[in-house]
């Protein structure tokens, strides 16, 4: 894996039909945004070669509203990646090593722990990528990295029109 994309799932609805966290949707502002964020990451030429989803629902739907714009990525939606720790969620995507391009759909508070940790660390990162990290990781949000021998860059971050850090 060259870059990595972490992708925080679209906003979903407070409840399912099933009562399990597991399988609650997408919100109607929910589709909008993963289709917004497809078509923003397309844009900044940060097109995956492998999407790795978490089973949820809602990272299922996530995934499949940007993909239109991100159309080569092969998907492989993983159990082990709902509700994820960072370090889990680093691991799946480094054991790609044949995938230029890794996006990682997945839940906070893992994949906003991941990008906020990869953002300090990177020897080219705005400052003000890492201080609005800080404050949290919005639904519909993306970070993008590149990693080379010598060096760690963070590439953006890719934020919802009305990001709310404390969103679910």
């Amino acid at each position: 894996m060259k870059r990595l994309i972490l992708l925080r799932h679209a906003n979903a609805e407070a409840r399912a039909a099933s009562g399990e966290d597991f399988d609650r949707a997408l919100s109607e502002r929910g589709r909008r945004d993963a289709a917004a964020i497809g078509r923003t990451l397309a844009a900044a030429g940060l097109v995956p070669s492998l999407a790795l989803v978490s089973a949820a629902q809602r990272t299922k739907e996530t995934w499949t509203l940007a993909s239109p714009f991100l159309p080569d990525a092969r998907i492989e939606h993983r159990r082990c990646l709902y509700n994820a720790d960072a370090a889990a969620l680093f691991n799946a995507a480094d054991a790609e090593i044949h995938a230029h391009t890794v996006i990682v759909v997945a839940h906070n508070p893992g994949v906003g722990a991941l990008a906020y940790d990869l953002c300090v660390r990177a020897t080219l990162a705005p400052a003000e990528i890492a201080l609005t990290l800080s404050r949290g990781f919005p639904t519909s949000a993306a970070a993008a990295f590149e990693f080379a021998p010598d060096r760690l860059a963070c590439l953006g971050l890719f934020l919802p029109p009305h990001a709310d850090c404390e969103e679910a």
